[in-house]
């Protein structure tokens, strides 16, 4: 028996190497609302290193009621390689957003990957952030 009943994911949060990079990023990606935006305290003294602070982050809220957070780095120590999360996937309604998303990425000069079929589990589409994360587009199997 499962200790905690959830009924999915409230918060990701990507920690990233340039907040306004990423955050220039992901507006335009997304356009989600933002909810928090600290990224202008991002070198106030103390900001990084302190767990109870908000890390001069944002906080978006998506339409389906989660929230996405960036949070810059803690220190100049980072390594994409053993930090943070190696991909995060979101989902479209279906393969004709998943085809409209392709365009609209490759318009904006963003390389993606080839739309894959995952046969009875859906479609499925890669591309990355400036941090390298790997970001999939998901979208259920055609009816």
């Amino acid at each position: 028996m499962a200790l905690i009943t959830s009924s999915g994911f409230a918060h990701v949060r990507l920690t990233v190497t340039d907040i306004a990079r990423s955050k220039a990023f992901y507006d335009k990606l997304f356009g989600w609302p933002i909810v928090i935006d600290s990224s202008e305290s991002v070198d106030e003294n103390g900001v990084r290193e302190s767990p109870d602070k908000f890390y001069g982050g944002t906080i978006y809220a998506t339409p389906q009621g989660t929230l996405f957070g960036l949070r810059p780095v803690g220190s100049e120590t980072f390594d994409s390689t053993t930090t943070g999360l190696d991909h995060v996937s979101f989902a479209v309604e279906s393969r004709d957003e998943l085809e409209a998303a392709a365009k609209a990425l490759g318009e904006a000069g963003i390389t993606h990957g080839e739309i894959t079929d995952l046969g009875g589990a859906g479609f499925i589409m890669s591309f990355q952030d400036p941090d390298d994360i790997n970001i999939e587009l998901t979208a259920p199997p055609a009816e």
